[in-house]
């Protein structure tokens, strides 16, 4: 046992990352291909982040620009640039101190920027007042989300604290929680629902914590990661009622808000839905809301920027809030600017405008594309099925392995979903993550796979697929 995890009780808790053995192994293959060893694929499909960068997703041009302005201000004079490009870049590097992007900002951001994401918040929700002294910036969504984790954890308690999370659910915020000492408590979502969440499993888990944890907040993931779901208005208010009547703070982890394609799914906020409810819930249900530039249309996952919105906080605990956030430096400053893109796109009658727009619709179509070749490629196999998504950037299908399969996973050590992925991986040069890694039901088994990719790769990556899952069910049949 190492030292950190003699003096860490709770480290000894925590099991190890499923992925562990795969990134090893793509770490070899890699190598492999590199020194010319001979295999069935010339190069690894990499589909196992939520980094459309990396799978081949071109950036945008009009955040590029902008970022290419501000790291070299002599292109601001370059009449190649659109006049609105620098135009902005001029004005973000008047707002930068020093007029330098290599400068420090503000704990909570650069002030204009805060404030230009609140003026966002506010279109986004209807009108619902965002208050900028709220806002903080941070270098990425799940930083801040774990800063809030340590300020609701009381490791003093002699009861540790519970934290409701989604199974499935995003691994990192998780291991967050376990890190702290707290409890995660689960709730599971309804696959053969489409992921949908039901009240009822929130009373249950609720339930399931007593004697066990002090349960404080309720963790939601709005749209799905990995499952894709994406709740509905009245989905919302049910929860924020739940959490009203249990005294559970909200964290409502809603990153993907952007990449919502269900023909009858619509996006709504957390925040607009508790403002528009009215009071007491309005004015009472504590909420913290979480977005990123690395996510969705943007997917900057580089350049590290994210914001939390705070609501219904005590000043108080405000305060606490700041000097925990003040702990480190500010976010990149580049990644800031991402941020500004990102709450303020081109307008009608910007020059940037047109070609904007015909990137952002590129990308929607190759998402709504990709995402139905998935489906019906997956549904048509035996022994995988998956439900159609609704938002996001994954699909989460479900696998059904024979039982041979399955005992040669449990002789090599491997759950069954691992096992699976370790050979797509090894035979077929997908790099794919397992559901273990995310949570599900016990005798259920998954891989989740990005589809946020080209047309062309997503193509190929179904075609591999198909082909590893059809050999190994006659291999174990």
């Amino acid at each position: 046992m190492s030292m950190l995890q003699e003096n860490d009780p709770y480290m000894k808790d925590m099991k190890q990352v499923e992925t562990a053995a795969l990134f090893r192994q793509i770490i070899r293959i890699m190598e492999e291909l590199r020194q010319g060893v001979k295999k069935p694929y010339k190069e690894v499909i990499d589909v196992a982040s939520g980094d459309p960068q990396k799978t081949g997703m071109k950036p945008l041009s009009f955040v590029r620009q902008i970022l290419a302005a501000c790291l070299y201000p002599q292109l601001i004079n370059d009449n190649k640039l659109p006049v609105d490009v620098r135009q902005r870049a001029q004005r973000l590097l008047g707002e930068c101190p020093g007029g330098s992007v290599g400068s420090y900002s503000a704990t909570r951001g650069m002030p204009d920027i805060v404030h230009r994401v609140s003026e966002y918040i506010s279109r986004r929700d209807g009108g619902a007042w965002s208050n900028p002294e709220n806002i903080y910036i941070s270098p990425g969504s799940q930083w801040s989300l774990a800063n809030i984790f340590q300020i609701l954890v009381n490791t003093e308690a002699s009861t540790r604290t519970g934290i409701l999370t989604p199974v499935p659910g995003y691994n990192t915020s998780i291991l967050s929680i376990k890190e702290l000492g707290a409890v995660p408590v689960p709730y599971y979502l309804d696959e053969e629902q489409g992921w949908e969440l039901h009240m009822e499993e929130l009373h249950r888990a609720l339930a399931s914590a007593k004697g066990v944890c002090n349960p404080v907040a309720l963790y939601i993931i709005n749209p799905g990661n990995p499952s894709g779901q994406v709740q509905s208005r009245q989905s919302i208010q049910e929860v924020i009622q739940f959490a009203s009547e249990k005294r559970l703070f909200i964290l409502a982890d809603e990153v993907y808000q952007d990449t919502v394609y269900g023909e009858k799914s619509e996006f709504v906020s957390y925040k607009r839905v508790l403002a528009e409810m009215g009071p007491p819930f309005s004015d009472t249900v504590e909420l913290a809301s979480f977005h990123s530039a690395s996510k969705g249309m943007l997917g900057e996952c580089g350049l590290r920027c994210g914001y939390v919105e705070l609501v219904n906080l005590d000043p108080a605990v405000m305060k606490y809030i700041y000097t925990q956030f003040s702990k480190d430096s500010c976010a990149p400053v580049l990644g800031q600017i991402a941020l500004d893109v990102m709450a303020n796109p081109p307008q009608p009658g910007d020059p940037s405008y047109p070609f904007y727009i015909e990137e952002t619709q590129h990308i929607r179509t190759t998402l709504v594309h990709n995402v139905n070749r998935a489906l019906t490629a997956f549904n048509s196999l035996p022994g995988l099925t998956c439900q159609p998504g609704e938002g996001g950037v994954f699909v989460f299908p479900r696998l059904d392995l024979p039982p041979r399969a399955i005992q040669k996973a449990k002789e090599a050590g491997l759950g069954p979903d691992t096992f699976y992925c370790v050979n797509l991986l090894e035979d077929a040069g997908v790099f794919a993550r397992p559901g273990a890694e995310y949570g599900q039901k016990e005798g259920t088994h998954h891989i989740r796979i990005c589809i946020m990719t080209p047309p062309d790769i997503m193509e190929e990556l179904l075609r591999r697929v198909t082909s590893f899952h059809t050999q190994l069910m006659k291999d174990f049949s």
